[in-house]
C-alpha cells in the first residue's frame, strides 16, 4: 500500500514517532491494524504499584504498560476507564520477540479478551483473559478480589479467587530470551478475529501524556515510573499539564536510551537489530468523545456469575494468586 511503503522509506524514525501520535492503537488483528512498532532493545521490567480506587461504578481496570517513543521507553500509567461500549472487556498492550525484534502489540476493546503475551499485569490480569469481572444485562460485575474499590458505593459485585501459579516475575515481554513463552489458546485466537474497537479519545489522551512526562522516561527512571498509576485518565492528565513546559518532552525530540546494564531490566534480554518497520493503515472507527460512568446497577449484591459468562474455570493451569498489589 502507498502509506506502507511511505513509512518503509522514511525507515525506523518514521515508525518510533509514530509512537506519540497513537502508537497504542496498533494491533495483531488483521481487522484492526495500526502501525507496527520494531525495537531492538526489550523493554524493562514491570513495576510493582498499588491500584488506585475506583472512581465509580462503570469503571474497568487497565493495567500500565511501556510504551516507546523517539526518547526510548516511558512509562503509561495504569487507570480506571470507562467502556467504549457496554460488553467490551479491555485486551491489554504487549511487547512480543519476532523477527529479531520486539514488536508493538497495541491494546484494544472487544467482546472477549485476545492474546496480551501471557504477561502478568496483575489485578485480574494474569496473563490470560481477565478475573477482575464480567458483564451481565448491561452491567458489569465487579470481582471484589482482584480491585481497590475503596469508599466506593458498588453494589454489584462478587467474590472470586482464582489460584494461579507464580509466575509474576515482572517481565514485560512475549517469547525470545528471558520472555514469558506463553502462546495464544484457541478461545484467544478466536477473539483476535473478533470486531475490535481503538482506545477511547480519554485513552488516547492519557498516553500522549505519557509521552510527553520526562518522569515517565525509563531513560530518567532507571525502569521506575514517576506515576505508576492513577486513577483516571484525566488526573493523570491534569499532572502532566502542570508540569513546565521547559521539564517536558518535545513530540519528536531524541532523548537518552534506557541502558538495561544499570537499571536491570529483563535480566538475560539481549539487544538485537532491529529489521525494516513495517505499517499499515491506521482504522477509521472511532471511540466516543467522552467518558461517563452509566447508572449504577441495581442486581442482587455479591451475585455469582452466570455459567456462560462466569470467568471460572481457566483453561490455563493452576496458578497461584500474584503477590504484585501493594505499593513498592
Amino acid at each position: 500500500m502507498i502509506v506502507s511503503n511511505f513509512l518503509r522509506k522514511l525507515g525506523t524514525k518514521a515508525v518510533v514517532g509514530a509512537a506519540l501520535l497513537g502508537a497504542v492503537a496498533a494491533s495483531p488483528t488483521p481487522s484492526y491494524a495500526g502501525v507496527i512498532i520494531s525495537v531492538g532493545i526489550a523493554p524493562p521490567i514491570l513495576p510493582v504499584y498499588a491500584q488506585p480506587a475506583i472512581p465509580g461504578d462503570g469503571y474497568i481496570w487497565t493495567p500500565g504498560y511501556w510504551a516507546y517513543g523517539p526518547a526510548g521507553y516511558y512509562w503509561v500509567p495504569g487507570v480506571w476507564v470507562v467502556a467504549p461500549t457496554p460488553g467490551f472487556l479491555w485486551t491489554p498492550a504487549y511487547w512480543g520477540w519476532e523477527g529479531g525484534a520486539y514488536i508493538f502489540h497495541g491494546g484494544y476493546w472487544g467482546p472477549h479478551i485476545g492474546f496480551y503475551g501471557g504477561i502478568n499485569y496483575g489485578f485480574g490480569y494474569f496473563g490470560h483473559g481477565f478475573e477482575g469481572g464480567y458483564w451481565n444485562g448491561g452491567h458489569f460485575f465487579y470481582n471484589t478480589a482482584y480491585g481497590n474499590f475503596g469508599g466506593a458505593h458498588i453494589t454489584n459485585v462478587y467474590v472470586h479467587n482464582v489460584t494461579v501459579v507464580n509466575n509474576y516475575n515482572h517481565v514485560s515481554f512475549n517469547g525470545g530470551t528471558g520472555g514469558v513463552q506463553a502462546r495464544p489458546s484457541q478461545a484467544e485466537m478466536t477473539a483476535l478475529h473478533e470486531p475490535h474497537v481503538q482506545p477511547t479519545a480519554m485513552q488516547q489522551q492519557h498516553f500522549q501524556a505519557a509521552a510527553q512526562d520526562r518522569g515517565q522516561l525509563a531513560s530518567v527512571n532507571g525502569g521506575r515510573p514517576q506515576m505508576a498509576a492513577a486513577r483516571t485518565p484525566q488526573e493523570f492528565t491534569a499532572h502532566v499539564n502542570s508540569i513546565p513546559a521547559t521539564q517536558r518532552v518535545a513530540p519528536g525530540a531524541p532523548g537518552a536510551r534506557f541502558n538495561p546494564a544499570s537499571s536491570q531490566p529483563n535480566a538475560g534480554a539481549r539487544p538485537a537489530a532491529a529489521p525494516a518497520p513495517r505499517a499499515a493503515v491506521q482504522p477509521q472507527n472511532q471511540p466516543r468523545p467522552q467518558e461517563q460512568a452509566r447508572p449504577q446497577a441495581q442486581p442482587q449484591p455479591h451475585a455469582a456469575p452466570p455459567p456462560h459468562q462466569a470467568p471460572p474455570p481457566r483453561q490455563a493451569p493452576p496458578r497461584e494468586a500474584p503477590r504484585e498489589e501493594h505499593p513498592k
